[in-house]
Protein backbone atom coordinates (compact mmCIF):
# COMPACT_ATOMS: atom_id res chain seq x y z
CA UNK A 1 0.00 0.00 0.00
CA UNK A 2 1.87 3.30 -1.27
CA UNK A 3 -0.45 5.95 0.80
CA UNK A 4 -2.11 6.02 4.39
CA UNK A 5 -4.05 8.64 2.68
CA UNK A 6 -7.95 7.37 3.51
CA UNK A 7 -9.44 8.62 0.51
CA UNK A 8 -7.13 6.60 -1.35
CA UNK A 9 -8.03 3.69 0.62
CA UNK A 10 -11.89 4.14 -0.41
CA UNK A 11 -10.86 4.37 -4.04
CA UNK A 12 -8.78 0.88 -3.41
CA UNK A 13 -11.35 -0.60 -1.86
CA UNK A 14 -14.32 0.76 -4.48
CA UNK A 15 -11.62 -0.31 -7.09
CA UNK A 16 -11.50 -3.84 -5.61
CA UNK A 17 -15.53 -4.37 -5.19
CA UNK A 18 -16.11 -3.53 -8.87
CA UNK A 19 -13.70 -5.80 -10.38
CA UNK A 20 -15.04 -8.28 -8.09
CA UNK A 21 -18.61 -7.35 -9.40
CA UNK A 22 -17.17 -7.84 -12.86
CA UNK A 23 -15.47 -11.53 -11.68
CA UNK A 24 -18.86 -12.14 -10.67
CA UNK A 25 -20.15 -11.78 -14.08
CA UNK A 26 -17.67 -13.53 -15.56
CA UNK A 27 -18.25 -16.90 -13.56
CA UNK A 28 -21.93 -16.52 -14.15
CA UNK A 29 -20.59 -16.59 -18.11
CA UNK A 30 -18.27 -18.95 -17.71
CA UNK A 31 -21.38 -21.72 -16.21
CA UNK A 32 -23.58 -20.44 -18.57
CA UNK A 33 -21.08 -21.99 -20.99
CA UNK A 34 -20.53 -24.58 -19.35
CA UNK A 35 -24.18 -25.76 -19.03
CA UNK A 36 -24.48 -25.29 -23.01
CA UNK A 37 -21.75 -27.45 -23.63
CA UNK A 38 -22.28 -29.95 -21.27
CA UNK A 39 -26.33 -30.48 -22.31
CA UNK A 40 -25.80 -33.44 -24.48
CA UNK A 41 -22.50 -34.71 -23.16
CA UNK A 42 -22.76 -38.48 -22.34
CA UNK A 43 -18.80 -39.11 -21.64
CA UNK A 44 -18.48 -40.05 -18.29
CA UNK A 45 -15.00 -38.40 -17.94
CA UNK A 46 -16.26 -35.08 -19.36
CA UNK A 47 -19.29 -35.37 -17.45
CA UNK A 48 -17.10 -35.67 -14.42
CA UNK A 49 -14.98 -32.37 -15.49
CA UNK A 50 -18.07 -30.83 -15.81
CA UNK A 51 -19.36 -31.07 -12.55
CA UNK A 52 -15.62 -29.84 -10.82
CA UNK A 53 -16.02 -26.63 -12.79
CA UNK A 54 -19.77 -26.12 -11.97
CA UNK A 55 -18.48 -26.49 -8.58
CA UNK A 56 -15.60 -24.52 -8.80
CA UNK A 57 -17.67 -21.24 -10.32
CA UNK A 58 -19.99 -21.90 -7.46
CA UNK A 59 -17.46 -21.81 -4.58
CA UNK A 60 -16.02 -18.92 -6.53
CA UNK A 61 -18.92 -17.21 -6.47
CA UNK A 62 -19.16 -17.55 -2.89
CA UNK A 63 -15.60 -16.39 -2.29
CA UNK A 64 -16.26 -12.90 -4.45
CA UNK A 65 -19.11 -12.34 -2.40
CA UNK A 66 -17.68 -13.04 0.56
CA UNK A 67 -14.96 -10.92 0.07
CA UNK A 68 -16.89 -7.99 -1.51
CA UNK A 69 -18.82 -8.07 1.87
CA UNK A 70 -15.31 -8.02 3.70
CA UNK A 71 -14.11 -5.20 1.96
CA UNK A 72 -17.54 -2.77 1.86
CA UNK A 73 -17.29 -3.09 5.85
CA UNK A 74 -14.13 -1.93 5.77
CA UNK A 75 -14.61 0.69 3.59
CA UNK A 76 -17.56 1.95 5.86
CA UNK A 77 -15.34 1.44 8.89
CA UNK A 78 -12.88 3.68 7.32
CA UNK A 79 -15.50 6.36 6.20
CA UNK A 80 -16.30 6.20 10.37
CA UNK A 81 -12.61 6.72 11.18
CA UNK A 82 -12.05 9.71 8.13
CA UNK A 83 -14.61 11.55 10.70
CA UNK A 84 -12.58 11.62 13.81
CA UNK A 85 -10.32 14.67 14.85
CA UNK A 86 -7.27 12.61 13.74
CA UNK A 87 -8.80 11.63 10.68
CA UNK A 88 -6.35 9.17 9.51
CA UNK A 89 -7.02 5.16 9.94
CA UNK A 90 -6.03 3.45 12.54
CA UNK A 91 -2.67 1.10 12.42
CA UNK A 92 -5.53 -1.67 13.00
CA UNK A 93 -7.62 -0.41 9.84
CA UNK A 94 -4.80 -0.44 7.94
CA UNK A 95 -3.37 -3.51 9.08
CA UNK A 96 -7.04 -4.88 7.90
CA UNK A 97 -6.37 -2.97 4.30
CA UNK A 98 -3.40 -4.77 3.79
CA UNK A 99 -4.52 -8.29 4.50
CA UNK A 100 -8.08 -7.60 2.29
CA UNK A 101 -5.77 -6.68 -0.45
CA UNK A 102 -3.42 -10.10 0.38
CA UNK A 103 -6.75 -11.57 0.15
CA UNK A 104 -7.72 -9.83 -3.20
CA UNK A 105 -4.73 -10.78 -4.83
CA UNK A 106 -5.22 -14.41 -3.95
CA UNK A 107 -8.49 -14.68 -5.03
CA UNK A 108 -7.61 -12.76 -8.64
CA UNK A 109 -5.15 -14.99 -9.40
CA UNK A 110 -7.05 -17.86 -8.18
CA UNK A 111 -9.83 -16.79 -10.83
CA UNK A 112 -7.66 -16.74 -13.39
CA UNK A 113 -6.45 -19.83 -13.07
CA UNK A 114 -9.76 -21.57 -13.15
CA UNK A 115 -10.51 -19.16 -16.01
CA UNK A 116 -7.37 -20.48 -17.67
CA UNK A 117 -8.20 -24.10 -16.69
CA UNK A 118 -11.75 -23.70 -18.29
CA UNK A 119 -10.72 -22.42 -21.44
CA UNK A 120 -8.17 -25.27 -22.37
CA UNK A 121 -10.55 -27.85 -20.91
CA UNK A 122 -13.33 -26.13 -23.26
CA UNK A 123 -10.90 -26.14 -26.34
CA UNK A 124 -10.58 -30.04 -26.34
CA UNK A 125 -13.98 -30.85 -25.63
Amino acid sequence: MVSTDTTQLNRECSSWREQLRSYRNEMSQLRDQLQLMASGEKDKDVLTEVEHYHNQFYIQQINIHDLKQAIKSHDRRLQMEEMRPAGQPSPETLQEHEELHDQYEVLEHTLNELRSEFMHFMAKA
